[in-house]
């Protein structure tokens, strides 16, 4: 390998035994990176501090935050952002890519189905308990039809690279997916911080995503509208993705309401403007399904609209997601993704699925209690990485509190293998140089009516503690500007 020696790389120590994403077995950089690596080593780790610095104040100044939730206290940060991007060759993303429309595709009609003919529960493909049991099955959507035959109108699909150099899904998110709006600032930052790096690849835009979003979201609305509506419904600056919420609205173009801006009459949803009632058809909804009508769901809502499913139901308004949808990335029903793209696609999946062990099944369940150390036990429902117990992390009194709470309720949990995620050369402030991080990939698909679209990049969290494999931002977690390269 070439001498790096005074340059920014000089103190990184590759762990032979992790699939680092830039140096090869042998430690030479790949070709893929090989230009990156001498660009960015021409710099020295006080101007790469001074322009992590430049990116920091960027995502300050433009109010990219989150909030974190602990026990005592919410808290709003930064999101930690690494100026070192990740780089995907044209090949592995058309893999990733055609995978995700294809995951994206099996929810859809797995979705539909089991809220109308039930065929894969009534053939015993996926068990009907599985389905019945699950709190984010809402019997309400039974014969519902969502406008354009789509539930999951945006997936989020989080994939890892394991040590064998394959991809790997390790869960699937269509209740409420959350991240993009980083993907597109990362993209923003670093071109503020070191434009000149991009001459030298060619790189697929990011910024796109909006535009297709609106578009894709305009070929749902509902029956008889020529000139959709859209609008995007936030619980309220509180929220731990507000920023998100406001940053889609604003690139799309489109109004940004809570749920005191609209109301229901004779059906129909409005919004109050002060020119008076504006007809509302397409909903890009960032609120759960239990808040967003008080009159059907929980009652004490005060973030819905009264009478919104009434008009849902009746084909007046589209609301992406559909309502339920979370039923399908419950992390158990993630356990028969490969039977459910063969039973709707005929096809082979073509990402694979990590061995998930479902603790509701006794003998797996045997397993799970015997083999917690070797495991990483997961909630079916939870998201942002809560819940998570990484086995081979926890002292033996945590142990035995992860036996206690999967055997007191089974069917909450499963269980996978503790997989060694792909590791990435990432700056961290505290030793002030790079070091080798595990990361992951969640990409974007959008379904619309005959159309999909996959942003070509997503978003590569970063999980910035020293050998954690959770890499939410809510978990400490930062991200990664991703480069997906043009053929």
């Amino acid at each position: 390998m070439e001498n790096i020696e005074n340059q920014i790389f000089s103190s990184y120590q590759r762990n032979p035994l992790l699939f680092d994403e830039i140096f090869d077995q042998g430690g030479e950089v790949k070709d893929v990176y090989a230009k990156l690596f001498k660009l960015y080593g021409e710099h020295s780790i006080n101007d790469y501090v001074k322009l992590n610095d430049k990116a920091k104040a960027s995502f300050f100044n433009q109010g990219i935050t989150f909030q974190v939730y602990g026990e005592n206290e919410t808290k709003e940060k930064i999101f930690p952002f690494d100026l070192f991007p990740r780089i995907i060759d044209p090949q592995e993303w058309k893999v990733i890519e055609n995978g995700s429309i294809q995951r994206s595709k099996a929810l859809n009609s797995f979705l539909w189905d089991i809220y109308h003919d039930k065929k894969i529960l009534k053939q015993g493909i996926v068990p009907i308990d599985l389905i019945n049991s699950s709190v984010n099955y809402l019997d309400q959507m039974i014969g519902v039809d969502p406008p354009g035959g789509i539930y999951n109108h945006i997936s989020g699909t989080d994939i890892i690279k394991h040590n064998d150099g394959q991809y790997y899904v390790l869960e699937d998110n269509i209740r409420c997916p959350s991240g993009v709006s980083y993907v597109i600032c990362n993209r923003t930052a670093l071109k503020r911080a070191l434009f000149g790096v991009f001459n030298h690849y060619q790189t697929h835009t990011v910024t796109n995503y909006a535009e297709n979003l609106l578009e894709l979201l305009e070929t749902v609305k509902p029956k008889g509208v020529d000139s959709p509506n859209v609008v995007v419904i936030t619980p309220g600056m509180y929220n731990s993705a507000f920023y998100e919420h406001s940053y889609l609205a604003k690139t799309m173009g489109v109004e940004l309401v809570e749920g005191r801006d609209l109301f229901v009459e004779n059906d129909f949803v409005y919004m109050k403007t002060i020119r008076g009632p504006e007809k509302v058809d397409v909903i890009y909804r960032r609120i759960d399904d239990a808040f967003i009508d008080p009159l059907e769901f929980r009652a004490d809502s005060a973030l819905g609209v009264p009478g919104l499913f009434s008009a849902y139901k009746k084909g007046n308004v589209t609301l992406a997601n559909a309502p339920g949808t979370g039923v399908a990335d419950d992390k158990a029903v993630y356990t028969y993704m490969p039977d459910i793209i063969k039973y709707y696609l005929d096809e082979e999946p073509i990402l694979n699925n990590v061995h998930t062990y479902h603790c509701s099944r006794p003998d797996e369940l045997k397993y799970v209690v015997e083999n917690v150390e070797k495991l990483v036990i997961k909630p079916v429902d939870e998201a942002g990485g809560y819940g998570i117990s990484i086995g081979n992390r926890l002292t033996r009194d945590e142990i035995e509190t992860v036996r206690k709470q999967v055997k007191e309720n089974p069917r909450k949990y499963v269980a996978q293998p503790i997989m060694s995620l792909s590791v990435h050369p990432t700056y961290i402030d505290d030793s002030e140089s790079f070091e080798q991080r595990h990361i992951d990939l969640r990409t974007f698909t959008i379904l619309g009516k005959d159309r999909e679209f996959v942003l070509k990049g997503g978003l590569t969290r970063v999980a910035l503690k020293k050998g954690n494999l959770v890499v939410n931002s809510s978990q400490g977690g930062g991200s990664k500007d991703t480069w997906v390269l043009k053929e």
